[in-house]
């Protein structure tokens, strides 16, 4: 008989809910259904919102899940689950306040540390913000967080200032966010040990204190884990316990609840382990979009809280020009349609596109959130800052201060879309092109998407198999797209060959302001995978410095192979005829869009 484990996903937007089967040692998953979450008002408990997606999952399913709103346990083959495991980011997830003595040292290492464990980090608050004028009390009082992360200064070193910021903090005492009356907001006390005697007589009953090991015990050490580790500990104790309907779905889960970010995160990981490479990942969610990055084995993330495509849409705009939402559209449009669409979004934010040019216009704004949220996670994967640096002569000519950006992406091997408006394109080129435009990645790059969102499913199956953190067959692993190659250089004429790949016994040519598919190549062999040697120009790069050739193997993909010449970063004409003109035969030579709805004729 199969096995089955039910596991959901509560998002901001939707609840989405996958039914996993084990034949032998192999997990698929058998069917998946979703339904709009319903931790808002009028509803004001997710398990309504799960609720209907089970059942709908049991109709598609043809299994057994419930009865009288509660869970079945597995008696046969088409009634009931093994287990029931979920994952959450409904309600804007664990909410953080971080305070630290310096913005760019301490402060840092905490909203690092806060990233990691899932959490979405609502301000940083330093020492020389510490005033205690009514208005910053009144500002940090009204700071919705879940709880506080404070840290500061070096094992042994100065710890006055430190106990400065935690007295602000307990002069100010934010409340929690769903904490019942006289509940008491955590503040954890990741700084300087010798300040701990201390703290509990400055705390006193305005919050709840816990004191872990120093974030950064020295200038060159940074101690992240104790941090994750018991946020993700008040995620379940505070978070889900307080909020609508999330105490239930936690006895639901036997509280295996985790963050959507710490499974994501687990999965990612693991996958960028079994291919040794480097990876980035972006999650283009309703409220946030989420950026990973795994670089030589350790994971990073940052939160773009103000860029989603639902709830957060009214902010996108704030950061960006309606013009840079048109750059991207294939035909001419004046920005009052832009501003039209981005309020009826903002009116009713889980909409869906009913109109192929509407589908264009959200998949034109998920470019743009993509690039947003890319520049900010440069700028929070960086060294660590304010260490000493020992030189050597050959370097030289690669000389960096300290803190500059650990994301390079031409060392990033590939890339992985994940989030609605990515899994759910009606095309997988449309999913693949938000990719390329808003990342732009560099030389030889795989492409992968999470079409059926299956990544927070296979990172929390796989940490609850045996114990054992491993990937589970089958479970979590998004689509292999294809493999986009993008050479990196100087401006040149367009027409002009930047490179050249000899793929399948051929050989085709990389040209200047173009972008060209070749499809897949069948091994004769029988093998799985496929050598191309790639030689640039002598100006151009794709991994090995400029002029040098690069040889890879490439495994099956559904799209092939992408040859992309249009530069980095990415020029488009300024003229709105050419730009136009440009972008369709882009969008025409990726398969991005029926002739239609590019204006071109034709009905494919």
């Amino acid at each position: 008989m199969a096995e089955h484990i039910l596991f959901a996903d509560a998002g901001t937007t939707f609840t989405k809910v996958s039914l996993l089967e084990r034949k032998g040692n192999t997990w698929r998953v058998r069917e998946r259904a979703w339904a709009p979450t319903t931790v808002d008002s009028p509803y004001s408990d997710v398990m309504i919102g799960l609720r209907r997606a089970i059942t709908k999952l049991e109709t598609w399913a043809g299994v057994k899940l419930l009865s009288q709103n509660h869970l079945i346990s597995e008696t046969g083959k088409h009634q009931g689950a093994r287990e029931f495991m979920a994952t959450s980011s409904a309600g804007g997830g664990l909410q953080v306040l971080v305070a630290g003595l310096t913005e760019q040292i301490t402060a840092e290492s905490g909203h690092r540390a806060a990233l990691g464990a899932g959490a979405v980090v609502t301000e940083v608050l330093c020492l020389n913000q510490a005033t205690t004028d009514f208005k910053t009390l009144e500002r940090i009082s009204n700071v919705p967080c879940d709880m506080i992360l404070l840290t500061g200064g070096v094992d042994g070193g100065n710890i006055s200032d430190v106990l400065t910021l935690a007295q602000l903090l307990a002069l100010a005492a934010p409340k929690p966010r769903f904490g019942a009356q006289g509940k008491k907001i955590p503040l954890v006390y990741a700084g300087n040990i010798d300040a701990r005697n201390y703290l509990e007589s400055i705390v006193g009953d305005s919050m709840e204190l816990i004191c872990i090991d120093n974030i950064r015990p020295t200038m060159e050490t940074e101690l992240l884990h104790p941090v994750r580790h018991v946020i993700q500990e008040i995620f379940l104790k505070h978070v889900m316990s307080g909020a609508p309907g999330f105490r239930n779905l936690a006895l639901w889960a036997q509280d295996r609840v985790q963050p959507t970010p710490v499974a994501v995160g687990t999965a990612l990981t693991q996958f960028a382990q079994h291919d040794n490479r480097n990876i980035l990942a972006v999650d283009v969610g309703g409220a946030t979009t989420d950026v990973f990055s795994v670089i030589d084995g350790r994971l990073y993330r940052s939160v773009s809280a103000n860029v989603g495509m639902s709830y957060s849409m009214g902010n996108v705009l704030e950061q960006i020009s309606p013009d840079m939402i048109i750059r991207w559209l294939p035909w001419i449009q004046d920005d009052g349609v832009i501003r039209n669409w981005h309020l009826n979004k903002m009116i009713r934010p889980s909409t869906l596109p009913q109109t192929p040019e509407e589908l264009v216009l959200e998949q034109c704004f998920a470019r743009e959130a993509v690039r947003l949220s890319l520049k900010h996670h440069r700028s929070i994967v960086t060294g660590l800052k304010g260490v000493k640096i020992s030189r050597q002569i050959g370097d030289i000519f690669t000389q960096h201060g300290t803190g500059h950006t650990l994301v390079n992406l031409m060392a990033t091997g590939a890339i992985v879309g994940m989030g609605g408006v990515i899994a759910n394109a009606p095309r997988l080129s449309q999913a693949v092109s938000i990719m390329l435009d808003g990342i732009q990645p560099e030389g030889i790059t795989d492409i992968f998407i999470d079409e059926g969102l299956f990544l927070a499913c296979g990172g929390l199956v796989s940490a609850e198999n045996d114990g054992l953190m491993k990937p589970v067959p089958g479970i979590g692993a998004p689509t292999f797209a294809g493999t986009c190659i993008a050479p990196v250089g100087p401006d040149v004429n367009p027409g002009t060959v930047i490179a050249e790949v000899d793929y399948g016994g051929y050989t085709y040519n990389i040209v200047a302001g173009e972008i060209s598919v070749v499809p897949q190549v069948n091994p004769p062999d029988g093998s799985l995978h496929v050598e191309i040697s790639v030689q640039p120009n002598k100006r151009f790069d794709v991994g090995a410095g400029q002029g040098h050739p690069v040889t890879a193997k490439l495994a099956a993909s559904r799209m092939g192979l992408i040859l992309d010449g249009r530069g980095r970063p990415v020029a488009l004409p300024k003229n709105p005829e050419q730009r136009v003109s440009r972008l369709r035969q882009w969008y025409k030579a990726l398969g991005i869009y029926p002739d239609k709805v590019l204006g071109i004729g034709g009905n494919d």
